[in-house]
């Protein structure tokens, strides 16, 4: 059925309604100069499902029994994943040559070490990570695990399958190339000993129940995804991530992101190659009022 343009054309009524239930559900805060693109990109959905308009698509996302199905698909369309292998080089250094050493000397009795890439896109992240713990070679007896979450469906599907094209490879050396990649469906796909590291999973970060099942982390990764959430948002995913992570562990955010107003929680580590947050014991803080 055609739709008349008038008809669906998003009411500052309505985006607010849809801005708010998507910020209830994951954080991310659409202001006015996104309505454009709410209306554009939702647009499709309200196609999709032959609703008269938005006011139909806002019942369906708030009562239809796909509903959940739904706003899962709707965060795969909101979403930017840019992401590619050995991004940021200067803290992967620091992870390497100053974090995992001292983290190693802390957990010398129970030799775990368990790193989370938070809003991990497509999977180049966490992959990353577990071939820089496999090149180190220092881990004979120890258990390894990297887990790789990200609120979108599509971009953890692909991770999973684990096939990547030469755009993941921009800042990629040959030797990682060589060593844990196959060719393959005209492009590379990841080898098995870098895979058997790594867990890959939809979580929503304001997800509590999923959370709760995460366990204690060693370091987090989230790089670039704070961004996107507004203060109160900020603050409650990063008192999340200080009540995963165990004494002693690591945050490590984007290069143009801090906890500047977010949080006292965490003391700042002005390490060789970067500066990173760490959680300790001595650091009594809270998030920021």
């Amino acid at each position: 059925m055609p739709f008349n343009e008038p008809e669906v054309q998003l009411t500052e009524e309505e985006f607010r309604l849809i801005r708010d239930l998507i910020y209830n559900h994951s954080g991310l805060f659409f202001d006015a100069d996104s309505k454009y693109l709410l209306d554009r990109r939702l647009l499709q959905r309200v196609s999709l499902h032959n609703l008269s308009g938005f006011r139909e698509y806002y019942q369906f996302l708030k009562y239809d029994r796909r509903k959940e199905e739904e706003v899962a698909d709707l965060m795969d369309l909101l979403t930017t994943n840019e992401t590619y292998f050995f991004r940021e080089s200067f803290q992967l250094r620091a992870f390497t040559e100053e974090i995992v050493p001292e983290l190693m000397q802390l957990k010398q009795r129970e030799r775990t070490l368990r790193i989370w890439s938070a809003g991990c896109s497509t999977g180049e992240e966490p992959y990353t990570i577990a071939m820089l713990m496999l090149e180190m070679g220092c881990f004979h007896g120890w258990r390894i695990e990297v887990v790789g979450s990200d609120i979108s469906h599509r971009v953890v599907q692909h991770a999973r399958k684990g096939i990547y094209g030469k755009s993941s490879f921009r800042a990629t050396e040959e030797r990682y190339l060589k060593r844990f990649f196959t060719q393959d469906e005209g492009g590379y796909r990841i080898r098995d000993e870098v895979r058997e590291l790594v867990t890959l999973t939809q979580m929503n970060l304001f997800d509590a129940n999923r959370l709760a099942l995460l366990g204690k982390m060693d370091t987090i990764f989230c790089r670039n995804v704070i961004i996107y959430f507004d203060q109160a948002s900020k603050k409650r995913v990063i008192e999340t991530f200080h009540n995963t992570l165990r004494s002693g562990g690591y945050l490590l955010l984007g290069h143009s992101e801090s906890l500047m107003n977010i949080s006292t929680a965490f003391a700042l580590r002005h390490l060789k190659n970067d500066m990173v947050y760490q959680k300790t014991d001595a650091n009594s803080g809270g998030v920021a009022k």
